[in-house]
């Protein structure tokens, strides 16, 4: 379950194949309307609480 394994992803990026652990970015059908789903919900960003990191300890 590694490098060699075709079905896990690991393995597909090894291999450079795609399939079901690797799929594509899915491409629009012809007649669709991705405008549609894009215009429906206006993107609105909350701003996000400032947090400061711990500082990490080193040896």
């Amino acid at each position: 379950m590694g490098k060699g394994d075709r079905k896990t992803r690991k393995g597909k990026i090894a291999i450079r194949s795609y399939g079901n652990a690797r799929p594509h970015a899915e491409k629009a059908a012809a007649g669709a309307k991705p405008a549609a789903k894009t215009a429906a919900k206006p993107a609105v960003k909350k701003a996000a609480p400032a947090k400061k990191a711990a500082a990490k300890k080193t040896a």
